[in-house]
């Protein structure tokens, strides 16, 4: 005959024995990440240059063409790395495609919401500091994407940094074909640029930029954004645009 200290229910007391206070409830782990390199490096990236400009008419962005995997092999010889989010208002993808992407979707959410409520557009510098904050505490995977926009105030250009930083500028370039892109674009940019000039001065920076980096290429989306809307059109020869 078995003791009761044998019994089953002897044997979860002395398991609750242990436990201070049994009736509090119990608080969950979060899941593992469990994500490793070889993973990233099979994540479907932008590599990229983008480069946001002001103008006398408004913005001018461009991007080039190309998806990779980890910078070494060409997914996509045809991505649009630049979306209208807003009515007077576009973004470019910079870092993960699948973060990129979700990113603008949630931003143009927000945009179309906050019309509906209010009947007016959301300002370009609020938009901004929404997309800053949303690259902040979102789960958006390693973007760095340029906002550029005309309102009541002007035109506008932002780079908004992996930590949700904002910073507006005249012009300025993200993706990993930045230093090269630059180095065009500083000699070539000028105050009061028609947004034709822009466009000629942007694609002949993604360019120099594809000429070298491994990460950008395939041609180039230009995005022209006036008071009247948002116009994105592709070229996969330089040569229609440079």
């Amino acid at each position: 005959m078995r003791t009761p200290h044998d019994s089953s229910f002897s044997g979860t007391v002395d398991q609750l024995s242990d436990d201070s206070n049994p009736y509090e409830p119990e608080i969950g782990s979060m899941p593992k990440n469990d994500l490793t390199q070889a993973d990233l490096d099979n994540v479907n990236k932008t590599g990229t240059t983008t480069i946001g400009i002001t103008t006398e008419d408004g913005v001018v962005i461009a991007t080039d063409m190309r998806a990779s995997l980890g910078g070494r092999f060409v997914s996509n010889k045809n991505v649009q790395k630049v979306e209208q989010i807003h009515p007077t208002g576009a973004l470019t993808l910079v870092g993960s495609v699948g973060g990129a992407q979700s990113f603008i979707s949630t931003l143009r959410a927000e945009v179309n919401l906050y019309e509906s409520r209010r009947g007016e557009d959301m300002s370009i510098e609020a938009l901004a500091n929404l997309a800053g904050n949303f690259a902040r505490g979102g789960p958006f995977f390693a973007i760095h994407p340029i906002l550029g926009g005309v309102d009541e105030d002007g035109s506008h250009v932002y780079s908004i940094d992996p930590a949700g930083g904002v910073m507006e500028d005249d012009y300025t370039v993200t993706g990993s074909g930045m230093q090269l892109a630059y180095g065009h674009l500083e000699q070539s940019y000028e105050d009061d640029l028609t947004n034709d000039e822009a466009t000629t001065i942007a694609a002949r920076s993604i360019k120099s930029a594809a000429e070298r980096d491994t990460g950008s290429g395939n041609g180039v989306f230009l995005c022209e954004i006036t008071d009247e809307g948002v116009d994105i059109h592709g070229h996969h020869d330089f040569d229609e645009v440079v």
